[in-house]
């Protein structure tokens, strides 16, 4: 099975695990979503995450959620750069998720990056999503 839009797989299989209440997800490792991974860990919505060998030798990530008192970190990930449809903005253009209490992740010429990153650094780029 081929997937079409990788990083919104791995985000589905991060909500997925969420709902059911796993402690640990899996998902196929590559080099966009290590970048993403690194930004949900520094920004406290993962415990962490590890790349771990498979057997077609591509590697997975074992991705470990983050929950409090209960309830998963992460109340909502959504898509917003799409493989049909790109969304870029500009360092001025770049909302604010849920008043600053989410994140923007940011694909940018400096790297993948928090939306508070990318004005720091004064630079836009792809919005991949946006996690609250």
């Amino acid at each position: 099975m081929s997937v079409n839009d990788p990083l919104g797989d791995m985000l589905t299989r991060i909500r997925n695990a969420q709902m059911r209440g796993k402690s640990v997800v899996a998902s196929p490792a590559s080099a966009l979503r290590a970048r993403v991974l690194e930004v949900l860990l520094s920004e406290g919505y993962i415990r962490g995450y590890e790349k771990k060998p498979t057997a077609n030798g591509q590697g997975e990530f074992e991705i470990s959620l983050k929950y409090y008192e209960g309830e998963p970190v992460i109340r909502e990930v959504k898509r917003v750069s799409k493989p049909g449809r790109r969304v870029y903005m500009g360092v001025k253009d770049i909302p604010s998720v849920r008043n600053g209490l989410g994140v923007s992740i940011i694909s940018t010429p400096k790297g993948v990056m928090s939306d508070a990153n990318a004005r720091a650094a004064n630079v836009g780029g792809e919005v991949l999503c946006t996690v609250f």
